[in-house]
Parts: structure tokens; C-alpha cells; sequence
């Protein structure tokens, strides 16, 4: 009889009673998996002999075991390897404001400018990430024994963005544009009694009639291209289309920009340069975007158009959506706001006693918590002490009512009219604060108004739009003017409060006038010892206190919002918010790897 027996049965060793009755004894089965020596044949039958969960873990382990195999080379070359910065990439800044004058000479007034001048221009020094001079187009300098005499030795391969080679020329004209009236820049003041001499290509001397221990500060200046700007006549020189299509020698050249139907710059694109003297910029592109207030600009962001914020204040950071994109700094700046008192103005102000009782009736800590979210310190001397350092141990008048209203009782003014003010025979206690219609300072002006107003004091608020604003306080036409003022890391106040700067041009906002104070800000700045120039501003700021010239109200933390791609903006300290793009030709998105 014919055997019905089926091969592959055979082929496994199992043997059947009949058709209806197989052998599926997975016991069996597995008996005989152990027998057979050939692995092919195991293989085979393994899928027989596993339950459906068995399967699942064999599966599971072979496939860990593929997986690890072929991650071997990776894991290997991570660990060979470190990540590095590498080229490409592009971010886009949001700003408020409009560029007018990218040219270092005329920036100086308005933030944009200085923004878009620090990354397209280079001056012969700059500051590092921790707020210290280093060198730029310099390559080194010395200093005489005097401190009359420093000789700056160019680089030698530095070239304009239109491909022309940068020597002593450029930094002569530079300079000596500063110093000429007819050009009307804010930086003369910083080149009275200095003579710039061209040694050769890439040699010059600033000879100083006088010793400045600051001088080194002034060489952050960017230096401007003769063979563009000697051509350009002074009447001309704030017009040139070169204001808005610059040529630097920066890390950053200008590429396009974009208007809309009213005229007014949409966006600004600059490109890397490749040619730059201290190695091309990672970052290929960084396009800015000009808006009308914060709050648009915050909104934009919102809506994903751009990817940093210039700036953001406190009370701002709950509109932000996304903040986990964000690196958002709170860097220091040594920038103060304070009420400066224009006693020519307003009688009443001419009474140290009366501005002695503002003084008392400010709540700081009330205006701090409300307008930057306490992100901000209380200010009591024109020369910051929480971030400069010189002479923390200074008179402060604190808030106190009672004593305000005890100083204006005591000057005669203790009789108030039906609605609080206090007055003094038919005269009644007035004031007026002048300020720029921007959120921060009129709330400031507002938060003033209701507490001097606690003290008998009655304040109207003038809120004035930026060329109005910078009207007034050139014709010095303000009672009391709330504004900001900027100080350098290594502070010379001497712009602010010497009487020198008092007239049309200066930057002496409280027309602050005292003798010794005045030989304290000329000897600080002439002496070159450290110790010797710190006492001097020591002295100063207590003089200045005393005389009570102004209300100095708080130092606001800088907070700056970029994009979490961009790689090492190790920032701590700036001198001005412009200081924030000093290194960033260091900035990375795009990374690689290499050997270790």
C-alpha cells in the first residue's frame, strides 16, 4: 500500500496515525527541533515550535540587535567628533523705529541707526561679550608716557565692501569729519583738543591736548570709506543715499530694502561679508523688520514674520507666544531714566526744597514693579551704581510723604486750595513733565503725576512725538523732562553734567551748573589712575546729589529676545542695546562636526 505519509512530515520526523488525526504537539515538536544539528533546519522550524508572544520577543531582540549594529559607525563617529559652527543660515530682528542715518557720524540718536552701523561699520577697537575693549581695525596700539600720544597700527587686510582696500586715509577723514561744525554730528563733543595724523598706510597718532583716561572708548567709532564720503559735501551729508545704502567694513554689507507706498523701510536685508577681516560670519543673512510700537512688533513675531525681538519690555513678555523658541537675555546697561529739572522754566523749581520734597514723594520701587515688572533697579546718583560699581556708599532720598510735605511746609507751601494743591500766597505748586509719547515713559509720567500729586503737587504731562521731542530739548524749552540717559561702561559723565553742556548741542539735559563739580568731571577724565579717577566720580555724584538737579528714578534690565537656533550670543553686558551685535559674526545656526 502506498505510503500516504507527506514529505516535509518525513522531513521533520513526525509521523501520523491518519489524515483526521495529525501530529501538532508543539512538545513534540520542540523534541525534535533540539535533535536536528543543522541550523538552516532549526531556523526553519523555529516559527512552528514559538507561541505568538515567544515570536513577538525573538522579533524584538533580533531587531535590537540589527539596530545596534548599524548605529555602531554613528555612535563612533559622535564619539570622535565634536560639533562646530558652520556656514549658512539667516535670522530676521524686529525693531521699532526707521533707520535714517546708517552712518556712524549721525546715529547716535537713534537706535536703528546704531543697530544697523554696528554690524555694516568697524571702528579701530570693540567691546567682547563681557563689555572690554579689544582690538577691531587695530591690530595693536601703544601709548605714550604722557598719555598725550597713542599710535594704532592697521590691519592690513581689510577691505570695504565695495572691494577697496581701508588704510589711515579712512580713519584721518573719519575724524576729522567728526570734529567739523558744518557736519553736525553728536561725536564732536567726543574730539574737542584731538589731532589725527597719518604716519603711513597703516599708521596713525592721535595726539590729545589734554590726557583722557576714556579715549579709548571713543575708538569704537565706525570708520567711514574716504574715497565714497570726501566726495559728499557737508550740506549734502545728511541726505546721501549712502545714509541708507551704506559702505562699511563691517561683518555685515548692506544688500536690499524694501519700502512701502508711504516711503517708509519695510525691511532691511545685509548679507555676510566674506571678505571680512576677522573671518567670513557664520550667519549668511539677517534681514530686519521696522515697526510703528512694541506692541506691533510683538505681534509680528506672533504671527511668525520674524524670529527676535530688539527689545522687549517686562510688562510685554506675557503678549509673547512661543517663548519656548526664545532665548530671552536680561542683560545689563548702564542706562538710567530720571526727571530732569529745567529751573529756568519754572520758578518753583529754582527751590532746592521744593525739588528736594520730588524727591521724597517718587515711590520707586511702586513705578519699577509697575512699569518693568521689577525687572529694574532703583537709581539714586547720575552714575548707576548697581552697574558701574563707583561709590555705592551715597546719600538716597528715600520715599517718604511725610517728609516731602514737611520740606514744602517748611518752604513755605503748606496751604492747599480745594483740590489739594499746595500754594503760597496766589502762587500754586506747578509743574510740568515733558516726555516721548512711548508706553514706558508715559506711564512713568502718569505714575508721577498721582504721586506728587499725594504731596500737594499739581503735574501736567506733555507727550511729545520723536522730532518734536528732540525739538524741544534742543531749544531746552521743558519744565521737567523724563528721559534716558547712556553712559559708557567706563563712564565719563562729563557730556551730561559738565556746564560746558548746557548749551543748544549739549547733552546737559538738567542745565546743571556747579564749579566743583565741573574740575572733578575735567580731573577724573585726564587722570590715568584707575583708583584716582573713581574717587574723583565719587566726590562728583555726591555733589550732584546734593544740589538735587534731578530725580533719578531706576536702571531697566535690556532684555533681548533671540531665536533658540542662534548658537553663541554669550551676552552679559552691553554698553548700549547696538552692543548686542558685537560679536555677532560669532553667531552659528548651522553646525558640523569634526575630529576631535
Amino acid at each position: 500500500m502506498q505510503n500516504d505519509q507527506h514529505p516535509i512530515d518525513d522531513f521533520f520526523g513526525l509521523k501520523q496515525d491518519s489524515a483526521e488525526n495529525p501530529i501538532s504537539d508543539k512538545e513534540q515538536l520542540r523534541s525534535i527541533l533540539r535533535r536536528r544539528s543543522n541550523w538552516s533546519d532549526q531556523i526553519q522550524l523555529l516559527p512552528k515550535v514559538l507561541s505568538k508572544k515567544e515570536r513577538y520577543l525573538v522579533l524584538s531582540f533580533l531587531i535590537l540587535i540589527v539596530g545596534s549594529i548599524i548605529a555602531i559607525p554613528f555612535s563612533t563617529y559622535n564619539h570622535f567628533t565634536n560639533p562646530a559652527p558652520d556656514y549658512g543660515g539667516s535670522f530676521s530682528e524686529g525693531i521699532v523705529g526707521q533707520p535714517r542715518h546708517i552712518n556712524p557720524l549721525l546715529a547716535q540718536t537713534n537706535d536703528p541707526d546704531r543697530d544697523l552701523s554696528n554690524l555694516i561699520y568697524s571702528g579701530l577697537l570693540k567691546h567682547n561679550d563681557a563689555g572690554k575693549l579689544v582690538p577691531d581695525l587695530a591690530k595693536s596700539y601703544d601709548v605714550s608716557s604722557d598719555g598725550l600720544n597713542y599710535s594704532f597700527y592697521l590691519k592690513d587686510n581689510i577691505f570695504w565692501h565695495d572691494g577697496e582696500k581701508l588704510t589711515a586715509d579712512d580713519v584721518v577723514y573719519t575724524i576729522q569729519t567728526a570734529q567739523n561744525a558744518d557736519y553736525s554730528s553728536p561725536q564732536k563733543v567726543n574730539w574737542q583738543g584731538v589731532t589725527v595724523q597719518k604716519v603711513d598706510d597703516y599708521t596713525i597718532i592721535f595726539k590729545l591736548s589734554n590726557r583722557y583716561a576714556q579715549f579709548l572708548n571713543n575708538l569704537t567709532l565706525g570708520i567711514m570709506p574716504h574715497h565714497i564720503w570726501s566726495n559728499i559735501q557737508a550740506i549734502n551729508f545728511g541726505v546721501s543715499e549712502y545714509n541708507l545704502r551704506p559702505v562699511g567694513s563691517g561683518p555685515y554689507m548692506f544688500q536690499k530694502l524694501q519700502k512701502n507706498d508711504a516711503g517708509m523701510i519695510k525691511s532691511y536685508q545685509l548679507a555676510s561679508n566674506k571678505n571680512y577681516h576677522d573671518g567670513r560670519p557664520y550667519i549668511n543673512n539677517i534681514t530686519f523688520k521696522f515697526y510703528a510700537s512694541e506692541d506691533a512688533m510683538i505681534e509680528a513675531y506672533n504671527n511668525n514674520e520674524i524670529r527676535n525681538l530688539s527689545v522687549v519690555s517686562a510688562q510685554n513678555l506675557k503678549k509673547i507666544k512661543f517663548k519656548q523658541r526664545l532665548d530671552i537675555k536680561e542683560l545689563k546697561i548702564p542706562r538710567y531714566y530720571g526727571v530732569f529739572f529745567n529751573q529756568s522754566q519754572n520758578q518753583n523749581l529754582a527751590d532746592k526744597n521744593i525739588r528736594l520734597a520730588l524727591n521724597y514723594a517718587t515711590n520707586k520701587k511702586a513705578i519699577i514693579d509697575s512699569v518693568v515688572g521689577g525687572k529694574g533697579t532703583a537709581v539714586y546718583s547720575p552714575l548707576i551704581e548697581n552697574v558701574i560699581g563707583i561709590g555705592q556708599d551715597i546719600p538716597k532720598y528715600e520715599f517718604n510723604l511725610e517728609q516731602a510735605k514737611a520740606v514744602l511746609a517748611a518752604s513755605g507751601w503748606a496751604s492747599p486750595d480745594e483740590k489739594g494743591i499746595l500754594k503760597k500766597g496766589s502762587s500754586r505748586l506747578t509743574l510740568k513733565i515733558t516726555t516721548a509719547a512711548i508706553p514706558d515713559l508715559s506711564q512713568i509720567a502718569s505714575i508721577l503725576k498721582d504721586q506728587w500729586a499725594k504731596a500737594g503737587i499739581e503735574v501736567t504731562i506733555e507727550a511729545l512725538n520723536t522730532p518734536q521731542l528732540q525739538q524741544t530739548t534742543r531749544d531746552r524749552n521743558y519744565q521737567a523732562l523724563l528721559f534716558g540717559e547712556i553712559l559708557d561702561l567706563d563712564p565719563d559723565p562729563f557730556s551730561l553734567w559738565d556746564s560746558s553742556q548746557r548749551q543748544k548741542l549739549g547733552l546737559n539735559l538738567a542745565m546743571y551748573e556747579n564749579k566743583t563739580a565741573d574740575n572733578l568731571l575735567q580731573e577724573a577724565r585726564q587722570s590715568l589712575n584707575p583708583l584716582d579717577r573713581i574717587n574723583k566720580y565719587d566726590s562728583f555724584q555726591k555733589i550732584v546729589i546734593n544740589d538735587v538737579p534731578a530725580v533719578f528714578l531706576y536702571n531697566p534690565a535690556y532684555i533681548y529676545a533671540l531665536t533658540k537656533d542662534i548658537k553663541e550670543s554669550n551676552l552679559a553686558v552691553v554698553g548700549m542695546p547696538s552692543d548686542r551685535f558685537e560679536n555677532a559674526d560669532k553667531w552659528y545656526i548651522e553646525t558640523k562636526r569634526i575630529i576631535k
